[in-house]
């Protein structure tokens, strides 16, 4: 029986709109179906909007210091015109997507697709049932909110968070991994009162140990109150608008709150029960190398994958996709060295394992450390330092993890994470002839490292 599509992509965000792209450039006959706007979350309300904002609390930062270098700053900061600009880059953006997938021959579809079936699906405001040979799950996450929290309902997102139609007065941030630590940044810049509650010991969990604790410290040092080993138990209104109560037993006074407590799998009422598939314990899609679910006819990518919550490797996984299924080729991702940035102030740039990792997986491990205060600062004190951190194993000399914390570490881990990943060593970085004076002249002339551990114990320091 003949179906209307050789693939349908449910999902027009950043993976499912690269496999659309490329199956279509492969010969099939291919739709997208978004219910809201093309793009996903990376264009309309994560990476992209997130980024921006970054740049603008920077600026702060910068007026700061320009007196020192002879210049003579009065900067005031209006919110509406950030918002205003950023809202015209994500419509020209979206238009952007709509014309790839237009020009490759993909036909889209503004509706919410439910899967009927191993090989069709429904859409929910039309009432139409397609049919296609494959299906695509690309759905992506959302942000996830503790409900178990009275009052829960009056904090808000990431998603809220970009259409603030004014910036409170002060802010607690609840979490400690990418999105809270880079909207706590954001937030502070901006001139906002900053605390951060996180119910672990230390932000960042995962990250190298290193990195975790330098930028708790320069969190302290710009002014940002990071709370550890706690988190709310209820919040209230009130006068200044959110009162919060903490497990430790102390309470505040916000004029926001926002929750960062991670993201969840956009599955639910996607009707996967329909074409025979199971649900991972957070709601995921579990897939194979291949992205293949246990129905041989439907596939996912992305986030709702729960494999690595991170755009780039979901645009890989959608070209993996396409290419093995449409274009007569055999593709897998690897998923084992991902270089990925934290875009808080100051950066955290990172690739390969932590030290951590590096002892649980090798006997012998050398750690190559420098950090260094940055040369902007050259006319002002400050207690701001930038950390380069390399990780290897001792008899090979290869490079098992690089991580960063400073101005623009993650334009550095990117060309840095070519290297890591063609298997590099401590001689290849050795041999490469420095660039001066720029901060990541560090990764190629350190000299001896700064301690070495055996079997779990650190030798010499």
């Amino acid at each position: 029986m003949a179906h209307d599509y050789d693939l349908i992509v449910i999902g027009g965000g950043s993976g499912g709109v690269r496999a659309a792209r490329l199956a279509a450039g492969h010969g099939a006959k291919v739709c997208v179906i978004e219910e809201y706007r093309l793009g996903g979350t990376c264009v309309i309300r994560g990476c992209v909007p997130k980024k921006l904002l970054v740049y603008a609390s920077r600026f702060s930062g910068m007026l700061d210091l320009a007196p020192s270098f002879g210049w003579q700053m009065d900067g005031t900061f209006d919110w509406p015109t950030l918002l205003a600009n950023k809202d015209k880059e994500i419509d020209r953006l979206e238009k952007v997507y709509g014309n790839l997938l237009k020009g490759s021959g993909v036909e889209t579809r503004a509706d919410r697709a439910v899967v009927s079936g191993p090989n069709s699906v429904k859409l929910t405001k039309s009432g139409e049932e397609l049919t296609a040979d494959k299906i695509l799950i690309a759905t992506g996450g959302h942000p996830f909110v503790p409900e178990d929290i009275p009052g829960h309902e009056l904090g808000i997102t990431s998603n809220e968070a970009f259409e603030l139609q004014t910036l409170p007065k002060n802010i607690l941030v609840v979490g400690g991994g990418y999105i809270a630590v880079e909207f706590a940044g954001i937030f502070n810049g901006l001139g906002v009162e900053t605390t951060l509650a996180y119910r672990g010991a230390q932000i960042l969990r995962g990250f190298d140990a290193h990195m975790r604790e330098s930028l708790s410290e320069e969190f302290d040092r710009r002014g940002i109150h990071v709370k550890l080993g706690t988190q709310p138990s209820m919040l209230s209104e009130c006068e200044a608008g959110i009162r919060v109560n903490f497990a430790d037993d102390s309470d505040e006074e916000y004029g926001a709150v926002m929750f960062a407590t991670g993201r969840v799998p956009n599955t639910k009422g996607l009707g996967l029960e329909n074409a025979g598939i199971t649900l991972g314990k957070h709601g995921e899609v579990p897939v194979d190398d291949y992205s293949r679910t246990s129905c041989k006819s439907v596939f996912a990518v992305g986030d709702v994958t729960n494999r690595a919550a991170l755009t780039p490797v979901a645009i890989r996984e959608g070209q993996a996709f396409a290419d093995t299924e449409f274009g007569g080729k055999d593709v897998k991702v690897d998923h084992s060295i991902i270089p990925t940035a934290v875009f808080t102030s100051p950066e955290i740039g990172t690739v390969g394992l932590t030290e951590e990792q590096a002892i649980e997986q090798h006997a012998q491990v050398d750690v190559w450390i420098a950090r260094f205060k940055p040369m902007i600062y050259s006319f002002k004190q400050t207690e701001s330092r930038t950390t380069f951190k390399v990780i290897t194993e001792h008899q090979s000399g290869k490079v098992l993890g690089v991580h960063i914390m400073g101005s623009e570490a993650g334009e550095m881990i990117q060309l840095v994470g070519i290297a890591v990943t063609m298997g590099a060593t401590k001689a290849d970085f050795d041999r490469t002839i420095a660039v001066h004076p720029v901060a990541a002249e560090e990764l190629v002339t350190m000299k001896a490292p700064a301690y070495r551990i055996v079997n779990g114990e650190r030798l010499s320091e």
